[in-house]
């Protein structure tokens, strides 16, 4: 059973790409300008024996073959998360479902994407004895306050991971078709209340307000999209329409 798909670079101007490659737990793929049965990628700037890559099970592992350059193995959908393999750096983990592998190659950067999209799960155990293990998170996706945290996370959800995210004001203005009362105040609170739900900054019975929370949308969208507290299918509970950055922008 195939775990493992690589992409190779386009080998032309007009991006067009050979055909993917499959890989079967323990099989490994060597990959270079002379990788001979591998993935040849021929450009002048990519070493004979630039890597290779392996699947192991449910992910895959990156070896970097390679004297001087360091490989980055990106999450395109981690707004801007990544990971980097150091030359001569053997069995790498790689812990993203979808990756792209950046080859520097004589001023160019050479893409190899990879994907892992096969999910193993651990089987429901039934009859365990004992007190239920509390939630890491409690959000209930009822409350207005989840529709103010998947409003601030819709840009980056929507593929976009590097979009900048809404004001207040947007978000106001994108939540309003369902909620007619929301306002600039309603929606601040809610993020003043989601600080302090998700343990961001202290709540404020404390003695100690404790410092300001500075970058506190940043903070709670970034917890948010690497907890998947909000996911894509939670987009839903929106009114349909185009987020209101993508407006503003329009």
């Amino acid at each position: 059973m195939y775990s493992i798909i690589v992409v190779p670079p386009p080998t032309t101007t007009d991006d067009t790409r050979t055909a993917q490659l499959r890989l079967a737990p323990g099989e490994r793929l060597a990959f270079g300008r002379g990788a001979g049965n591998g993935l040849v990628i021929a450009h002048d700037g990519v070493s004979r024996r630039a890597g290779e890559i392996a699947a192991q099970g449910a992910f895959w592992i990156l070896s970097n073959l390679s004297r001087e350059q360091t490989y980055v193995v990106e999450n395109p959908e981690g707004a801007g998360e990544h990971i980097k393999v150091a030359p001569g750096r053997l069995d790498a983990p790689v812990p993203f479902e979808f990756s792209r592998i950046v080859l520097p190659a004589a001023g160019d950067l050479l893409p190899v994407e990879v994907w892992a999209p096969r999910h193993d799960y651990l089987r429901p155990e039934s009859g365990l004895d004992g007190v239920t293990t509390a939630p890491a998170f409690s959000l209930d996706p009822t409350k207005r306050y989840f529709a103010v945290l998947a409003a601030l996370c819709e840009p980056r959800l929507r593929g976009a991971p590097h979009a900048p995210l809404p004001t207040v004001d947007q978000v106001v203005d994108r939540l309003r078709p369902g909620w007619p009362a929301a306002s600039r105040a309603s929606v601040q609170w809610n993020i003043d209340y989601l600080a302090v739900k998700l343990r961001l900054k202290p709540g404020p019975e404390t003695a100690d307000a404790g410092p300001r929370l500075n970058g506190k949308k940043e903070s709670l969208v970034s917890l948010a999209l690497r907890f998947d507290l909000v996911r894509e299918e939670d987009l839903g509970l929106l009114v349909p329409g185009r987020p209101a950055a993508d407006r503003a922008a329009g």
